[in-house]
C-alpha cells in the first residue's frame, strides 16, 4: 500500500472544515494511519517547502515567503493516508493547486476560490486549505519529516476488504 501526506492548512482549521475534508478521503477508501495537530515554526516549514519540495526554485522567493507566513497563521493538521495509489488519488481529489482553476467536486474547488493573481496583488499566500504530496518520493520524505515510525499505525480497517482487493478470508 502507498502512503501520502496531507496538511490541512490554517485556513481549513479556522473555517472548521477539517472533518468534512477528512471524510472525503475515508469515503474514497483511504485509511488514516497517522494524525496530529501542530503549530510548526518557520524552520519546520522551510524544510518542508524548500528542503523537500524546492518551492523557491519552482515558484520564487516571494511565493515561498507568502506561503510560509500563511502557514504560520494558526495550527495545522497533518495526516498520513494509506491506500492503493494513495498519492495520485489524493492529488485528484484535492484539485489544482490554484483554487481558481480547481474543478467543482475537488477539495479546493469546493472550499477555496482565490487565484494566484489576486493573492500576489494582495501580497498573501493562496488560502487553498490543503497540501498534498506531489509524488511518491516526495510523500516518503514529507512523512519522514513530520512523523516518526512510532506515530504511524498499521491496522486493518473494515473497508480494506472492498477498497484494496484484500484476499477474502
Amino acid at each position: 500500500m502507498e502512503q501520502t501526506l496531507i496538511i490541512l492548512k490554517p485556513d481549513a482549521v479556522k473555517r472548521a472544515v477539517v472533518g468534512e475534508i477528512l471524510t472525503r478521503f475515508e469515503r474514497a477508501g483511504l485509511k488514516i494511519v497517522a494524525f496530529k495537530m501542530l503549530k510548526p515554526d518557520s524552520k519546520q516549514f522551510h524544510e518542508h517547502y524548500e528542503g523537500i519540495s524546492k518551492m523557491i526554485s519552482r515558484r520564487g522567493q516571494p511565493a515561498f515567503d507568502s506561503t510560509l507566513a500563511m502557514m504560520q497563521e494558526g495550527p495545522v493538521i497533518l495526516a498520513v493516508l494509506e491506500g492503493v495509489k494513495a498519492v495520485s488519488l489524493v492529488r485528484k481529489m484535492v484539485g489544482d493547486t490554484e483554487p481558481e482553476k480547481a474543478a467543482p467536486g475537488t477539495v479546493r474547488g469546493d472550499y477555496a476560490h482565490m487565484g494566484f493573481e489576486h493573492a500576489n496583488k494582495e501580497g498573501i499566500g493562496v488560502p487553498n486549505v490543503i497540501h498534498a504530496s506531489g509524488d511518491a518520493k516526495e510523500a516518503q520524505a514529507e512523512i519522514k519529516h513530520w512523523f516518526n515510525e512510532q506515530e504511524i499505525f498499521d491496522y486493518e480497517a473494515v473497508h480494506e476488504y472492498y477498497t484494496q482487493a484484500k484476499a477474502r478470508k
